[in-house]
């Protein structure tokens, strides 16, 4: 929302009222003020209508403008950090259905007891062509233990996922914020020097007649080389955010960029800092992935304590023959049935040592959690007291500080067209005007980029009433 047009058609009637009036008394004055008056009346007519409140341009100056949340949607879509993590984490998830299933069986073709002297298989009553089968068994309850720990990690993938999308969301923002206001600080700058050209005008054109100070002129021209110089200063910020911003949006870093200027100026009232932390503890994907990795951490100290139990092994065969036995019968096959399981011999260096190592890993993971939690907590706590603090500041500048400064400009310039007010008074009521509404515009980004991380730490759009 712009501001109030009517404040600004209240001050044009007076402008054109104060014109007016002069422009019938202008017929009276002497010849030699005469150039003088008429630079000072087009001066008035052409910067008074510029001390109301800035107002965006409208949507005719940009047809290819780049909304917000045009720029969110861009970045969320093809963003290859994104991606890689996606990738990951469908990754993380095929692995708990493996992580689960038994050992693949083994099949085995043995060929036993062969006579070296000539390899006959009817020779010898014992050799035999076998085919065999074995699989492992894991003890009871292991493979529960590995495939919740799979599960856990996935859990925590995809929370990852999340997080990094919450991160790249509030970058986008940032930055967004940051080039809206380096565009509403160029023009400032840009009326500021037209302004100031008038006002070098007007010196040189009262020098000339007697009434000015080549003071005037000569400082009048220096606060405009310094306008000059702070617009190259901000063309420069404005390029290097601009880089950042098609980076975050995965194009090219000479991309033009053009941002909507139809912007809500009323900020919000966000909810209490209490509810933010509540809403942080139920919904943070950062503080999902750790509890992810607290219970991955916990089943494999599960998984650690169960491995001191043996693991088993079982297998069978078949095996052929052939020949005959001493009363001519035919020798029958034989058929091997096959147990066996892991001793845990070396318990006390490989098993207990394993659960020690899992025990710390979990508490390392606890802590991590706990530190997670109170970094959330200072991230809301921060960007909830910059909020604060840059909407009462856009609220000052608004209401207080930017109308009081525009009724000092005008009453200085009403002094200064008879000569009671100081042109360096005059140019310096100016300045300060133009940079409050810099200001202005700052605080307003400011609070608009806290809301953003805001809604990052909080892990919701939404965090205002």
């Amino acid at each position: 929302m712009n501001y109030p047009r009517n404040r600004l058609r209240s001050s044009c009637s007076i402008i054109n009222a104060w014109i007016a009036t002069h422009l019938t008394c202008y017929r009276c004055v002497p010849v030699r003020l005469t150039r003088q008056r008429a630079l000072i009346i087009a001066f008035l007519a052409f910067v008074l209508p510029g001390l109301a409140f800035p107002v965006t341009p409208g949507k005719e100056s940009a047809p290819h403008h780049l909304s917000l949340d045009d720029a969110v949607a861009i970045a969320i879509e093809g963003h290859p950090g994104l991606a890689e993590m996606r990738s990951r984490a469908e990754a993380m998830a095929a692995i708990p259905s493996q992580a689960g299933a038994l050992p693949d069986p083994m099949v085995s073709l043995n060929a036993l007891n062969f006579p070296t002297d000539g390899f006959d298989r009817d020779q010898e009553a014992m050799t035999q062509l076998q085919i065999g089968i074995e699989q492992s068994l894991p003890f009871p309850g292991k493979l529960e233990l590995k495939e919740r720990a799979a599960e856990f990690d996935a859990g925590a993938a995809a929370s990852s996922v999340e997080e990094t999308r919450l991160r790249l969301v509030y970058q986008v923002k940032q930055t967004w914020w940051q080039i809206f206001y380096l565009d509403r600080a160029l023009e400032i700058v840009s009326r500021n020097q037209d302004l100031l050209r008038q006002f070098v005008q007007i010196a040189q054109t009262r020098y000339k007649v007697g009434e000015g100070l080549q003071q005037e002129v000569l400082l009048a021209q220096v606060e405009l080389s310094r306008l000059l110089d702070r617009q190259i200063a901000l063309e420069g910020l404005r390029r290097e955010q601009v880089a950042r911003l098609n980076a975050l949006l995965d194009r090219s870093a000479g991309t033009p960029v053009e941002l909507s200027d139809q912007i809500d100026q009323e900020l919000p009232l966000i909810l209490p800092e209490a509810q933010l932390f509540a809403l942080a503890e139920a919904s943070r994907p950062s503080l999902a992935q750790k509890r992810q990795e607290v219970e991955a951490a916990r089943s494999r100290r599960d998984y650690a304590k169960r491995n001191r139990y043996p693991d088993f092994k079982l297998g069978a065969a078949y095996g052929f023959r052939d020949g005959r036995n001493p009363d001519g019968s035919s020798r029958a096959d034989l058929a091997t049935i096959r147990l066996g399981m892991s001793l845990p011999l070396y318990a006390g260096r490989k098993q207990d040592k394993a659960v020690d190592q899992r025990n710390s890993e979990l508490l390392q993971n606890q802590y991590a959690l706990q530190d997670e939690w109170g970094k959330v907590q200072a991230e809301i706590s921060a960007a909830f007291a910059d909020y604060r603090r840059a909407g009462e500041q856009v609220q000052l500048f608004r209401t207080g500080i930017i109308p009081q400064a525009r009724q000092s400009v005008a009453s200085m310039l009403s002094g200064y067209q008879v000569n009671k007010v100081d042109f360096l008074n005059l140019v310096q009521a100016q300045i300060t005007l133009y940079n409050y509404e810099t200001r202005y515009w700052k605080s307003f980004s400011e609070a608009n980029q806290a809301l953003a991380r805001l809604g990052a730490a909080v892990s919701e759009e939404v965090v205002h009433e």
